[in-house]
């Protein structure tokens, strides 16, 4: 099996993580909520009023529902894989929105959208696309849903995440514990490869700290953010193994902590604007939808 094959996400197994995880997943995922508020901020540049917005990847719904309250008038969908996710995203919407139909609850993977092509102006996800093995096929389905003109605006992890727990691992075996994140640069050219025009990418890092590995290993098992690599171990780790890992992550310890790392990429791009070209060959393209991406570093 070659490097790619071993780290290809396992779908079925991402589906059950985070079904087993829904009813708990609001109690731990305060990295989560953090970045989509960081990522909510980014729409106060883009001068853009949908009508139909997607959600992909939308867990518990928080998300769609700070959507729902910007845009007033527009229609959300709350798109996500594992359906008891959307079973409590259901629950806590508001009973405005599902009588006036403004939030719909749909299942469904991001690399193949059941969703039709041109129906949305602007689709969002939140640290999601880590749990897909086809970028490419992602954006592509993203570029296919959007009308001329759209917008995607999505937050994902980097290479850098959990590099303290993947080091540790790896002092212990060499088998795939943690998954392999995709670089920013190479995310903006995926974008690139997609249709999509002046994409905008750029990171940061958060720390949480834990008292212990074994704290921070079961705030991942709550989250439903299990290792779902294909060539990860199948067999349970024996006791020795994971007390030796233990140990190696103890070379972490830092005024009384251990850490671990979340790089997180944030990514903007625009799909192509609708042209008209007259019989002259003149190619007319409206002045309203030229805009200017919001700052941050070019891919």
């Amino acid at each position: 099996m070659n490097e790619s094959a071993e780290f290809a996400v396992d779908k079925v197994r991402v589906r059950r993580a985070f079904d087993r995880a829904a009813a708990d997943y609001d109690r731990v995922a305060i990295l989560q909520r953090e970045v989509g508020g960081r990522l909510l901020e980014r729409l106060d540049y883009i001068r853009l009023q949908p009508e139909v917005m997607v959600d992909v990847g939308a867990g518990t719904g928080q998300l769609s529902r700070a959507l729902a309250r910007r845009y007033k008038q527009a229609r959300v969908i709350t798109l996500d894989i594992a359906p008891n996710m959307l079973r409590v995203a259901r629950r806590h919407a508001g009973p405005l929105l599902r009588l006036l139909h403004r939030q719909h609850f749909v299942c469904g993977d991001a690399e193949r959208l059941p969703l039709a092509g041109q129906s949305s102006e602007m689709i969002l996800s939140n640290l999601t696309l880590q749990w897909c093995s086809a970028l490419d096929l992602v954006f592509s389905e993203f570029r296919r849903v959007l009308r001329a003109g759209g917008l995607v605006l999505f937050s994902t992890f980097g290479p850098d995440t959990l590099r303290e727990l993947r080091n540790s691992w790896s002092a212990v075996d060499r088998a795939i514990h943690v998954g392999a994140f995709i670089d920013m640069h190479d995310i903006g050219d995926a974008l690139l490869r997609a249709g999509f025009n002046d994409p905008v990418m750029d990171a940061e890092r958060f720390t949480l700290t834990y008292p212990d590995a074994y704290s921070l290993m079961r705030d991942l098992k709550a989250l439903g953010a299990h290792n779902a690599a294909a060539g990860r171990p199948r067999s349970l780790t024996g006791k020795g193994r994971l007390e030796a890992m233990v140990k190696a992550y103890e070379a972490h310890r830092r005024d009384g902590v251990l850490p671990a790392t979340y790089e997180v990429v944030y990514g903007l791009a625009w799909a192509p604007a609708a042209v008209n070209v007259r019989e002259d060959g003149v190619v007319k393209v409206p002045l309203s939808t030229l805009r200017r991406a919001p700052g941050g570093r070019q891919s």
